[in-house]
């Protein structure tokens, strides 16, 4: 296995433990989201301070800029759904709802940027809406909470949004994109922490002393800040398709760490569920690969 491999599955695995260590942190989801990236972003802004100050492109791009703050506004809204959801339906579920957003991406994207919908894409992403289908219509059955899996659904909406908006700055990549996204959700979660509680919850001497900050440690200095600095440094050393493809291995990493940690229920539905969503999402990267493969030999053949 080849160090970027190495280093892109273990920041895989880091970003699949998120909702095992929010699990830790008893506060609302817009508090663990604002504490969360206001480390992410610390650590981040530190990083690149460090070892990139003299190569930013944002400051002589500012349309791209504004798209990532957008994107990083996004992220900020998904997460703070996504950890609503965590708390309400389980991590699993949860994990599995949120990774739909690169399909709706790839739905939206015949209307957005004017990209062919190939018939591997639409069997990939029919396959992907029935395994939604059957987590949500067993979760309804089983009692589980509306809001929770309206939250579930809501996070990989902003997920697409986040994916769309950072289209927008394809000169800006790696740490000082990341960077720019995190410090924008860090705004955004602070802007709805006090829209909806006027102030954080840990503020409070009572709530602060009951939290486990060793947690909350881990998931914005480690899972956000190196866990991002280790995806950026091995996106850039591996090929498009593996990224793609072994990215998956973030929500299933979600699902069996809350099956084994947490103990939450791994049914035949729900399994059944599990593998659309993530056969499908992997068949429809695999289809647009195929496709975009073949539109480049054609355009060599016309030349």
């Amino acid at each position: 296995m080849n160090n970027g491999l190495f280093t892109y599955l273990a920041a895989l695995l880091l970003f699949g433990s998120n909702g095992i260590i929010a699990a830790a942190i008893a506060l609302p989801s817009s508090d663990i989201v604002l504490l969360r990236t206001f480390l992410g972003a610390l650590s981040l802004v530190t990083i690149l301070a460090i070892t990139q100050r003299h190569k930013l492109q944002a400051p002589s791009r500012p349309r791209e800029a504004a798209a990532l703050l957008l994107s990083g506004a996004a992220l900020g809204a998904s997460w703070i759904f996504l950890f609503r959801a965590y708390q309400t339906i389980g991590v699993g579920v949860s994990s599995l709802l949120y990774y739909c957003g690169p399909i709706i991406v790839m739905a939206l994207s015949p209307l957005i940027f004017g990209e062919k919908l190939t018939g591997g894409k639409i069997t990939g992403f029919i396959a992907v809406a029935c395994g939604a289908f059957l987590i949500a219509a067993q979760g309804l059955g089983g009692n589980m909470p509306i809001a929770g899996i309206v939250c579930g659904i809501a996070s990989a909406f902003c997920y697409a949004l986040m994916v769309i908006a950072s289209k927008g700055a394809p000169h800006i990549e790696g740490l000082e994109n990341s960077t720019l996204q995190v410090s924008a959700a860090f705004v955004t979660a602070l802007v709805l922490t006090l829209i909806t509680q006027s102030a954080p919850s840990f503020l409070s001497t009572g709530v602060a002393a009951s939290i486990d900050w060793r947690a909350v440690a881990m998931l914005g200095i480690v899972n956000t800040g190196i866990g991002c600095l280790l995806y950026f440094s091995a996106v850039a050393k591996l090929p498009v398709q593996t990224v793609a493809v072994v990215g998956y291995l973030e929500p299933l990493s979600a699902v069996v760490f809350s099956a084994v940690l947490l103990g939450e229920a791994i049914t035949p539905v729900r399994l059944m569920g599990a593998a659309l969503i993530i056969g499908g999402a992997i068949f429809c990267e695999l289809a647009g690969k195929r496709a975009s493969a073949k539109a480049g030999i054609a355009q060599t053949a016309r030349a």
